[in-house]
């Protein structure tokens, strides 16, 4: 049976690191919508998110990290435009798509040369990579194809008995998932049309397309 406690306790958050450090998932809000995640170097528990969500195996899933210079760990080849961008946006709903180094398992990216990296802007979510000890591979915590439920409640419905545990945030602040856009091709790529206008990453990257 699912486990649901505040986000905010001491005990949950000890609960969680054990829970990530033995290898197996949690959900948690994020500054988006509520999130699944594992540590992203286990792959016998990121593959326990596909089970959970019921997700396409041919559809990577996003890492959180919890500052730029940690960036390195999952990524590489990172173009010079970029880092103004990442320093304007970061922490926030921006997902970045650059190639994975070859450490990263291909159970996190379905076997593609790329990953997808961004640093949420929730206490609780960069809480948890800090307590894990390394990134955290993350997607929206709901059943494949279905809506994300936005509070701990319904995700523990939606999930099933089979996630041991959700941390409490309160409800979702926002249904919108975050921007996604492609550094690992030129001219960057937007993927994804998310809670950053493209107007603003213009800015910063004039040949988006």
């Amino acid at each position: 049976m699912t486990e649901i406690l505040p986000a905010t306790s001491k005990k949950a958050l000890k609960l969680a690191r054990r829970l990530l450090r033995e290898g197996d998932v949690v959900a948690f809000p994020t500054d988006t919508v509520y999130g699944l995640g594992a540590i992203a170097f286990e792959r016998y528990a990121v593959r326990q998110i596909y089970q959970l969500k019921q997700r396409p195996p041919e559809k990577g899933i996003p890492v959180f990290i919890t500052q730029i210079d940690d960036l390195n760990l999952v990524a590489r080849d990172v173009p010079n435009q970029a880092w103004a961008l990442l320093r304007e946006f970061w922490p926030g709903p921006l997902t970045v798509v650059l190639p994975k180094v070859k450490a990263l398992p291909d159970d996190v990216t379905s076997g593609l040369e790329t990953v997808a990296v961004r640093i949420p802007d929730h206490p609780t979510s960069r809480d948890l990579v800090l307590a894990a000890g390394r990134p955290l591979a993350v997607t929206s915590a709901n059943i494949s194809g279905q809506p994300t439920p936005p509070t701990a409640q319904g995700v523990a419905e939606q999930l099933g008995p089979d996630l041991p545990l959700v941390l409490d945030g309160g409800p979702s602040p926002s249904t919108i998932p975050s921007t996604i856009i492609d550094l690992s091709v030129d001219p960057p790529r937007l993927l994804r049309p998310g809670v950053l206008p493209v107007a603003e990453l213009v800015r910063f990257l004039p040949t988006l397309s």
